[in-house]
């Protein structure tokens, strides 16, 4: 079994409120889960209004699945117009590492 993630940092628009932020932030985890079939959330900088971190993981039997899922994530997100992607980390490893 193959465990990837993603972690992104980004910055968002003309927000000025964290219910704004809201507004931007769960249509993009909403469809980041149904395009791609993976499991994401809000998982940083919960209490600033202009920075989100998403974070996104993907389970499957190979590798190749896994980096082509997070890859199309990625790119997903940098095309995306109403924020700046500021960084991207992600990992990648096996149920056998010990």
């Amino acid at each position: 079994m193959w465990i990837g993630w993603l972690e992104a940092d980004l910055l968002l628009g003309d927000v000025h409120s964290l219910k704004e932020k809201r507004g931007y932030v769960r249509p993009l985890v909403a469809e980041l889960g149904r395009r791609f079939s993976v499991a994401v959330a809000e998982t940083g900088h919960l209490d600033l209004h202009r920075r989100a971190g998403v974070g996104v993981s993907c389970v499957a039997a190979d590798a190749g699945h896994v980096r082509e899922v997070l890859d199309g994530v990625e790119r997903f997100l940098a095309e995306r117009p109403e924020f700046e992607l500021l960084s991207i980390r992600t990992r990648l490893v096996s149920s056998d590492d010990d």
